[in-house]
């Protein structure tokens, strides 16, 4: 039997990182809503298109010590051309997402976002190959429900807005696949290195037709927007190394929380109840897919084991 002592230490730890985890979780919804009201406070002045490229030029700038501690091994790769595919694709998104933010409510973006995790389920079952099972199946047929709650079609006019973040959304599901895909063949420095890397001269060419120089006012809200998409990006990841999916990823709701809060103190928008309600069905229904894919995995996983 473990003695008391150890086991107590054991569980304090546990439970430390567990906290550590959701700390980081909140820590990611709270900058990446930061990240959004720049901006949106940007949004008069600086074309969204060039906000993507220094959204992409200042994180690169974030993540250039750690790619230097890396050294030359993250260079190595046969695969370039998933590596441009992704970044293409993270660019893209980054534009629809960043348009949007200037053409519809914060809280409408943020809670049809939510749909990505969705998307990605059914991109998995077209393009990998992957089964799911009526558990799921119902589960994403309740998600896009909650999409059709905060469209509502025949009662209200579907604005440019919203189809641009269900368009991100969708491009978001391809990028997790495309990163499943990586993750088979690369490694994780590799292909956080070519995703910086690659995303930077990507935006910039999509932002030249639409240039215009910031004033000195404009820089400390664009370098805020890099690093605070770097930071909320890093404590994302790291919650999940911390603690348990089942601990953490709830916690991603307080987005819609946050921005609420935000929207209605710096640019007066009130989320109407159908935002709400339709966010917290999709949210809802994409977590209980994070976490019957995780069970479903642990479940063959042990089955292995027993046949091992």
């Amino acid at each position: 039997m473990t003695p008391w002592p150890s086991l107590i230490v054991r569980r304090f730890r546990d439970g430390s990182k567990v906290r550590r985890g959701m700390a980081l979780m909140l820590a990611s919804t709270l900058t990446g809503s930061m990240l959004v009201a720049a901006a949106r406070h940007l949004a008069t002045d600086i074309h969204p298109f060039e906000m993507v490229f220094f959204r992409s030029f200042f994180g690169l700038i974030f993540f250039t010590p750690w790619l230097i501690r890396q050294g030359l091994a993250p260079l190595r790769t046969r695969h370039i051309i998933l590596h441009a595919a992704r970044s293409g694709l993270q660019v893209a998104t980054g534009l629809a997402f960043f348009t949007a933010l200037t053409l519809a409510p914060l809280a409408k973006v943020t809670a049809l976002q939510f749909t990505a995790p969705l998307f990605a389920t059914l991109l998995a079952l077209v393009v990998l190959g992957e089964t799911i099972r009526a558990r799921r199946i119902a589960a994403l047929i309740i998600g896009f429900a909650g999409t059709l709650i905060i469209f509502r079609p025949g009662f209200v006019e579907i604005d440019l807005g919203s189809a641009l973040v269900l368009i991100s959304a969708i491009m978001i599901g391809l990028i997790m696949i495309l990163i499943k895909i990586l993750s088979r063949i690369e490694s994780s420095a590799t292909i956080t290195f070519y995703a910086a890397l690659l995303s930077t001269p990507f935006s910039l060419i999509a932002s030249l037709p639409v240039w215009r120089t910031p004033s000195p006012e404009h820089w400390p809200w664009l370098i805020a927007i890099g690093f605070l998409g770097s930071l909320s990006q890093l404590a994302f990841t790291q919650a999940f190394k911390e603690a348990d999916v089942t601990a953490v990823l709830p916690l991603d709701f307080t987005r819609l929380i946050w921005i609420a809060i935000i929207g209605y103190t710096a640019f007066g928008e009130i989320p109407d109840v159908w935002t709400w309600i339709g966010g917290a069905v999709i949210f809802s229904s994409a977590t209980y897919i994070a976490f019957r894919e995780i069970r479903t995995k642990s479940q063959s996983s042990t089955a292995r084991c027993g046949v091992a």
